[in-house]
């Protein structure tokens, strides 16, 4: 069996920046959440799709912010978006799926931790993490684990982690600790770019084993010199963002592999919402 675990938090704004506005009944902006819950709906017509988890960000802010100031917050969020995270939690449970929505770890970190939680069950074939979010591919193992981009129908495992990024996804936190991730604020190193960061991490693996000079790092990387003066008077920050870029798996996934079978809708859930989003046809899809 497969396993699909769904990054709702980037469902949700897929839905809002791709999905047509739409208002309920009561005047609510509600175009992402119906959204959502076709596309949700689509992906568990697929035969494959028997266990689904389904994560989300509760809050923007997480633990995170408590470590450094310039992380993502929830500030310039659209408050129409803002107003449908309560919804779109529901429309996950409506729809059958077991979801968990994350305060103060992220859904990241719930999807990261789900994946180290059943990779290994014997029954378990492989592990579908349902996101584009480059952080994720950290938990990619061989064809075991792999990612998602359902837009795009993009699988990475091992391999297409190494072909994209240049390094192994054990690496892909030191990774963006160099170069940065502007989609959670994290700044990075001066001067290093995805091609000077998948050079060093590629003989190195990690930030704390990149020798200070330069001229010990064996390939020449051009600006060698000036890379490596401003990772030494910035280690500390790297790691530090390594930390931030860094994946938890103690999310406490309570559940259990059965737990995961999608067994259908809560249909009483489903017809109540689906009434308030002013969404008749798809009930009759599920």
């Amino acid at each position: 069996m497969k396993v699909h675990l769904i990054d709702g938090t980037y469902e949700l704004f897929r839905s809002w920046f791709g999905a047509p506005s739409a208002t309920s009944p009561s005047g609510q902006e509600v175009g992402a959440t119906r959204g959502f819950l076709r596309s949700m709906a689509a992906l568990l017509r697929d035969d494959e799709v028997t266990h689904v988890g389904c994560a989300f960000d509760q809050v923007v802010e997480s633990f995170r912010n408590d470590l450094f100031d310039g992380y993502k917050t929830g500030e310039g969020l659209d408050p129409e978006l803002f107003d449908q995270f309560p919804l779109v939690e529901r429309a996950s449970r409506a729809l059958g799926m077991v979801t968990w929505p994350m305060v103060e770890l992220e859904a990241d970190d719930a999807l990261a931790g789900a994946a180290a939680k059943f990779r290994d069950a014997p029954a378990v074939e492989q592990i579908v993490i349902c996101s584009p979010d480059k952080d994720l591919c950290q938990c990619v193992r061989g064809d075991d684990v792999v990612t998602l981009d359902r837009r795009k129908r993009i699988v990475l495992d091992e391999d297409g982690v190494r072909d994209k990024f240049g390094v192994s996804p054990e690496s892909i936190p030191d990774y963006l600790a160099l170069v940065g991730d502007a989609a959670d604020g994290i700044p990075g190193i001066a001067r290093w770019g995805a091609k000077s960061a998948s050079t060093v991490l590629a003989e190195f693996l990690h930030i704390e084993s990149i020798p200070s000079d330069h001229e010990h790092w064996g390939p020449p990387v051009r600006g060698g010199a000036t890379l490596a003066h401003n990772l030494r008077e910035r280690r500390d920050d790297a790691m530090l963002y390594r930390t931030l870029a860094t994946l938890r798996t103690d999310a406490g996934i309570d559940e259990s592999l059965d737990d995961l079978r999608w067994t259908g809708p809560d249909r009483p859930a489903l017809e109540q919402l689906c009434a308030e989003l002013g969404e008749r046809a798809l009930l009759d899809r599920i």
